[in-house]
């Protein structure tokens, strides 16, 4: 349920401090390591960044 809102924030282009969000939420066990990568992908898409993997 918190990746699929997570997502859907990120889709909607809610990334204030999303960065932090997804480091804390991957550490405390929340996030499974593909659901970080995946996530971390789309907010570099979405931010134009050159490098989107991690």
């Amino acid at each position: 349920m918190l990746y699929r809102t997570l997502k859907r924030m990120i889709e909607r282009g809610q990334l204030d401090g999303m960065d932090s969000k997804l480091d804390i939420f991957f550490a405390a066990n929340r996030l499974t390591q593909a659901e970080y990568l995946e996530l971390t992908a789309m907010l570099g898409r979405l931010r134009g960044d050159e490098q989107t993997d991690v």
